[in-house]
C-alpha cells in the first residue's frame, strides 16, 4: 500500500525485501542490526497486529516506523491507544524530511484508532534528535517516570542507560484527519 508519494519521498508498506536491507545499512552506519526484530515486525502486520511502514527517498529505502494499534505494553499498555514503535530513519537520509513524514503518516494510521498515539524514546544522547523532534510535534511525558525494558524503574534504584531505557509520550491526535 502507498500511504504517500511526491517527487522524492514514497511511504509505503514495508515488504519482505525491507528487513535484510534495512540490516545491512544500519550495520554499515555503526547500528546494531534489527534484522530479526523488522521480520518480527513484518510477522505482527501479516497477524494484523501491526502496521510497519517505509519511506524511500528517490527509490531507496531510508526509514522505518510501526504502529500497534491496540499495544499491550508501555506505559499505555492496554488502555486501547496505539504505540508508535521502533522509528528509524538512515544517517544518510535525515534531514531531508523522511522522519516527518513517516511521523505524519504514523500518526494518521494512529489516528484511525484513537485520539491519543503514544511511544517510548531513549533516554541515551542517540536519542536526542528523536527526544526534539517528539516535542516538537507536541508529544509530552505521561508522568510514568522512567521505565526499563517493560517496567517502571523504582526511584533510586540502578538502571542502565541502554536503548532499553525508556521515556513515555503522548499526543492528543485529531481524529479523520
Amino acid at each position: 500500500m502507498i500511504y504517500f508519494q511526491d517527487e522524492n519521498i514514497t511511504v509505503r508498506t514495508m515488504s519482505e525485501a525491507d528487513p535484510l536491507y534495512f540490516a545491512k545499512e544500519e550495520s554499515a552506519q555503526g547500528w546494531t542490526a534489527t534484522q530479526p526484530k523488522l521480520e518480527m515486525r513484518l510477522k505482527h502486520m501479516s497477524e494484523g497486529k501491526c502496521i510497519s511502514i517505509v519511506a524511500e527517498f528517490n527509490g531507496c529505502p531510508a526509514g522505518y516506523i510501526n504502529v500497534y494499534p491496540d499495544c499491550k505494553c508501555g506505559a499505555l499498555g492496554g488502555m486501547g491507544y496505539p504505540e508508535i514503535v521502533d522509528f528509524a530513519v538512515l544517517e544518510k537520509f535525515r534531514r531531508k524530511g523522511v522522519g516527518t513524514k513517516l511521523m505524519d503518516i504514523a500518526e494518521q494510521v494512529a489516528a484511525e484508532y484513537s485520539d491519543i498515539v503514544y511511544l517510548g524514546v531513549g533516554l541515551h544522547s542517540g536519542y536526542g534528535s528523536a527526544q526534539r523532534m517528539y516535542v516538537k510535534r507536541g508529544y509530552i511525558p505521561d508522568g510514568s517516570g522512567v521505565w526499563y525494558g517493560d517496567k517502571v524503574c523504582q526511584p533510586y534504584s540502578d538502571c542502565i542507560n541502554d536503548d532499553n531505557l525508556n521515556l513515555y509520550f503522548y499526543k492528543k491526535l485529531k481524529r479523520g484527519v
